[in-house]
């Protein structure tokens, strides 16, 4: 490695020394995003947008499999629907956004002072700026639903939306981010039940499979779950720094929001009931526990199925013959290997040496990389480097068939790791028995600064059951998750 090289290797603070350092250096280096100059926002870049989308792409097809349709509702909502759901209101009152007027007007100074709010665009009444969506689109529902003909509805957005944050943290914690909302609608509790947890289903599925990060899955406190929910379920997973991250929730709303907005049908014997309603969402926060789980002090490590570039091919060459050699080699390797789906980059660039391009491409987190250079074209081979660790030459013919294979290694090795880190139990996750009392869980929090993640499902749960809660030695109503988190 070249001085040059040194000294960008080291923009990177080791993970040992400062996690949080450690966790933005590896975002900066991999160009996902940057702070914006609004404050508590961020802006994604290409490099991490391009995650979001396959997450999308992947989760998408996910729900409509599962029978759900996309639709938008807008970002603005009347400040009178939050307030309808009491327990709603409470729960977002300290974090929203409002807008009050609808125009600025010249003052005829100069600066900052050029313009101010006109006073006479004040609104009749106050717009909330989106923090999720149950109100306005409950109010929707209460228009399309009539008949037990038209439930389950089940509908999910793709948007952004706003909670007020004064402390940036990229992906884990920003004003404005981006984001999936489901909402259904059905004719009986039985009903939202078994979407609620489908939705759950699925989010461990995507985690697993496609972020390979293993969860928990289970049911949050009434203390933890969503403003005005019956229950709340959750996904969470074990970061390297041993804090737990909520991955994803699916809510079970009941018929709070029903009343609320007075969503009813005309039952099949012709009365009228209140539908019940389920809420669900992941945010872009999944990425910053992608960076999280599996990142290494070199820089971003991307499961393949989520790596923007499956594959860099990094030509070697001295000579302009050797060059134009290499060039029409990589180029037929690189179609060759995009007709079986992958996403693939064939680095030509002049002015870096092929060790600069190698750094460059295991910060940005690519799996795998295949170098090839004149001895190697002799010999009818190339040499497949995994980010994960490892070089080995690989026949050029065979080259597809190599690197798919290499691909789905790395996917569950990083699963596979990831989870024996997790059930290693130094530190993290704590299992223990809890009494149910909310003070209980309060003195906790204050004490240790760890919260119930979740009240497990039984895969996850002790052989044997707690007989005591772990705080206070009273009876335990149920085994607890307990983890500092982010």
């Amino acid at each position: 490695m070249t001085q040059a090289q040194n000294a960008k290797a080291q923009r990177i603070t080791p993970r040992a020394k400062d996690f949080s350092e450690w966790y933005g250096d590896v975002i900066t280096q991999a160009q996902m995003a940057d702070y914006s100059p609004v404050r508590g926002c961020m802006v994604i870049r290409p490099h991490g947008y391009r995650i979001w989308e396959l997450m999308q792409r992947a989760l998408d097809d996910m729900f409509r499999a599962s029978g759900h349709r996309n639709a938008y509702f807008p970002l603005f909502i009347p400040m009178s629907f939050l307030a309808k759901e009491a327990e709603h209101v409470e729960g977002f009152a300290k974090e929203v956004a409002i807008v009050t007027h609808t125009r600025l007007r010249a003052t005829g100074k100069e600066g900052a002072g050029a313009v101010a709010v006109d006073p006479a665009s004040a609104l009749e009444e106050p717009l909330v700026v989106r923090p999720t969506s149950e109100t306005i689109i409950y109010a929707m529902f209460a228009k399309w639903i009539q008949s037990y003909r038209d439930l389950p509805l089940l509908l999910n957005q793709w948007c952004n939306v706003v909670r007020w944050e004064m402390r940036t943290r990229l992906f884990l914690r920003t004003t404005e981010f981006l984001w999936q909302e489901g909402h259904t609608a059905h004719a009986d509790e039985a009903g939202a039940e078994q979407e609620a947890r489908l939705i759950l289903g699925i989010y461990r599925r995507f985690a697993e499979e496609w972020m390979a990060m293993p969860v928990l899955t289970g049911l949050k406190t009434d203390s933890e779950k969503f403003a005005g929910a019956l229950r709340t379920y959750a996904i969470e997973a074990l970061m390297q720094d041993n804090k737990a991250i909520q991955g994803g929730t699916s809510h079970n709303l009941g018929q709070n929001f029903s009343k609320a907005f007075d969503v009813k049908y005309q039952t099949a014997a012709g009365g009228l009931e209140h539908v019940w309603n389920t809420s669900w969402g992941v945010s872009t926060r999944l990425i910053g526990g992608l960076i999280m789980t599996h990142s290494d002090d070199n820089g971003l490590v991307a499961p393949p199925k989520l790596a923007p570039v499956q594959v860099a091919i990094v030509p070697i060459w001295k000579t302009d013959e050797e060059r134009t050699q290499l060039s029409a080699v990589g180029r037929e390797l690189k179609s060759d290997l995009e007709q079986t789906g992958l996403r693939v980059e064939f680095d030509e660039r002049e002015n870096l040496k092929p060790g600069a391009k190698y750094f460059e491409w295991e910060g940005l987190g690519v799996p795998v990389r295949l170098e090839i250079g004149p001895r190697d074209l002799a010999s009818g081979q190339v040499v497949l480097a995994r980010r994960t660790g490892g070089k080995a030459p690989v026949p050029l013919q065979g080259a597809a068939t190599a690197v798919t294979k290499a691909l789905d290694e790395i996917q569950a090795a990083l699963f596979a790791a990831a989870r024996e880190r997790r059930e290693k139990g130094s530190g993290g996750f704590v299992y223990g028995g809890f009494c149910g009392d909310p003070a209980c869980e309060t003195e906790i929090k204050q004490q240790t600064n760890a919260t119930i993640r979740v009240l497990p499902d039984p895969e996850f749960r002790s052989k044997e059951v707690p007989k005591s809660c772990m705080w206070c030695g009273a009876p335990s109503i149920a085994e607890a998750v307990w983890a500092q988190a982010y």
